[in-house]
Parts: C-alpha cells; structure tokens; sequence
C-alpha cells in the first residue's frame, strides 16, 4: 500500500487547463489511437439527436402497482434490459425533480469556485475521498479530461468526519445528503426487482450485499471541462463499475456517456427526469453472468462542459461474493471465483479504468 499513499506525478486539475484557453490539450491526456473517440465532436453535442441512442427506459409506477400483470411486465422489461444492455433508465422513480434540480446546482457551485478554494479537498489515492482529477497510481499514465469529487456514505463510519464535505455552497452537504438518502431508497426497491427477475427470493440480492450500515455506498460528482481537442481523448476511458448498481444522473442537455453495445460504441440520450442505472460487476458476478454489468466511457465536448452525479451502490466490502447457488447447475456451473470487494476494487485503484478486464480476470479458468 505504499505506492497507494500519493499521486505518481503532481495533479493538474483539468478545469485549470481548459480555463487556460490552450489550442492543444497536453500529451498526457492524448490517448492511443484505437482509444479515441469517432466523431467525438459531433457524438457531444447536444443538438445532434440523430447520433444518440434511447436505451431502455422503465417506468417503475409498475412496480408499486397492485396488478400483478403490470408488476410482472415491469420486472421482466428489467431483466430483458440487465441481459441486453447492462443499463437502463427509469422513470416515475419518486425522487422529487427539484431536489435534483437543487443537488446539481449546489454541485455545479462547487466547480464554479476558484481552484485554490477546491484544492483544499484535494484527495489520495488511499480511499478516493475529496475533489481530484485522476484514477490509477501508474506513473506516467494517460490521464482523462475530468475532475470529480468523490464521497463515502456507508458503511456508516466512513461518514463520521465531515471534513472531506465541502463547506461551499453552504447548500451543498445537506442536499446532497437528502438526495443520497432518497437514492438509496431507490437502489433498494430495484434490487428486489433484480431479484424477482433472477427468479431469486425478493431479498436475496439484498441479503448478499449486507444489511443497513454495513453495505458500501459512495457519491461521485463528474465534472468533465470544455477540451479544445475531444477526438484525442476521453473524459472517462472505457470500464465497467467494479461494484453493483449505479444510479446516474446524466446532463440532459449535453450528451457524453457511450456505452459498448454488440462491440460498438453508442451514444446515450438521456430521458427527461430519469436516472441510468448501470449494473455492475459485482451484480454480474451474483448472477453468474445472467446479468451483463455495462462497459461505458464518456466522451467531451469542445463547446459545451458537463456535469453528472453517480451514486454507487455496493456490496459490504469484507465478505467474498461468487455466483449464487441457487442459479448454478450442472449445465450452469460457477462462471467467477469469490473475491471480497474490497480486494476486487482495488484493481482499479491501482490501474485506473480499463474495459471489463478486472471481472474477466476473475473468470473460473
């Protein structure tokens, strides 16, 4: 863990060079040319509809219906979209529009302050917690066009201290703690939809993952800046999440999140009021590869920057997770090896983002 203590090289924030009004962006974010996006000016902006690809859209007034039809329908449209795609969107999921509303703003005031007034959160690679502008510990790695913040909500002793929270915009905690607890409402009716869906107990998925405080969740805000060049670079290289449901609240009005559909990239249009839920390698895993967890990347945008919020919703991070026995058979054996998750997030901790090798990698051989 010594290498894990500081960042290899000194840390620019990426809004401070875009600010800076280069022409060219340094060599360090310039990925390799089978890395870069196609058209990444076209696929980012916004009034470019035709390049964008509507991804299932669920609406979860079914879930609470007493139709057991509608119900069903409901969780099957789920299921299809887990096998199919990895995501999907919901809509009518009951967290009130302007709470969302208040939570970006609040963000989006965070990133609008001076650099000197962010850099007082600047984080580590040890936990992630606090404002920073790279993943991975390798040293001269090619970096992406993004800053985030990133904070711990559960277990609940991560949360004891709020001195990673930002103090400015004075609204910031307290949104962002009233929005993260109706999320979290949200991630719990979906996993019993999962499970129904995996023909599993209600709670199964549920009891896997931990129970109250002991389950892992974290809060991260993206803030991808204008770049000057976005066909040489990405502002989130290719990955998949290493945990288990992500709930993503995508800009509406400026595309950037593609996702690998049938082994090519595709632009995500956000629905109006929805949030994109992502599965995530640990769900692939439980599942024994019946669910798929999505490889996604973000592209960026000369004209235009770009804010979203992602909340991750894992499981308890020191019991091993494998596949599920009630899913395997003869003919099903056990596609993963158990790993805990803390020992599985540490792989892109070290690495940073790298397609779905981190879940191939724990592949029965």
């Amino acid at each position: 863990m010594a290498s894990m203590q500081h960042w290899p090289e000194p840390v620019t924030p990426v809004q401070a060079i875009s600010e800076a009004g280069f022409e060219k962006i340094p060599d360090c974010y310039i990925k390799p040319v089978n890395e870069r996006p196609l058209n990444a000016k076209q696929a980012g902006n916004c009034t470019d509809r035709a390049k964008l690809v509507r991804v299932p859209v669920v609406d979860l007034k079914g879930l609470s219906s007493s139709n057991l039809a509608t119900y069903q329908a409901t969780v099957e449209a789920i299921s299809t979209a887990c096998r199919e795609w990895g995501l999907f969107q919901v809509v009518n999921h009951g967290v009130n529009v302007d709470l969302v509303n208040n939570v970006k703003d609040s963000w989006r005031g965070f990133f609008c302050l001076p650099t000197e007034n962010k850099q007082v959160y600047a984080n580590s690679p040890i936990t992630y917690e606090g404002y920073g502008s790279r993943l991975g510990v390798e040293k001269g790695a090619i970096l992406d066009w993004g800053d985030y913040f990133f904070l711990s909500l559960l277990p609940a002793h991560t949360k004891t201290c709020y001195d990673k929270w930002p103090v400015e915009p004075i609204s910031c905690r307290e949104t962002t703690e009233e929005y993260s607890a109706e999320l979290l409402k949200l991630c719990k009716t979906l996993m019993t939809a999962l499970s129904m869906a995996l023909g599993l107990e209600a709670e199964k998925l549920q009891e896997e993952f931990g129970a109250g405080d002991y389950i892992d969740v974290g809060f991260r805000v993206n803030y991808y800046p204008k770049c000057p060049q976005p066909d040489l670079t990405l502002g989130l290289s290719s990955h998949s999440d290493p945990g288990g449901l992500t709930i993503l609240l995508a800009d509406e009005h400026v595309a950037g999140l593609q996702v690998n559909k049938d082994g090519g990239w595709v632009t995500v249009k956000p629905a109006p009021n929805a949030f994109i839920i992502n599965i995530g390698d640990q769900i692939q895993v439980l599942s024994n590869g019946i669910f798929k967890s999505v490889e996604h990347r973000v592209v960026v945008n000369a004209e235009q920057d770009r804010l979203s919020l992602a909340l991750f919703y894992n499981p308890r991070s020191d019991v091993p997770l494998g596949p599920l026995p009630a899913l395997l058979s003869l003919d099903s054996p056990p596609l993963y090896q158990p790993m805990t998750f803390n020992d599985y997030r540490m792989y892109i901790r070290k690495n940073g983002p790298r397609g779905k090798t981190q879940v191939e990698s724990v592949k029965v051989v």
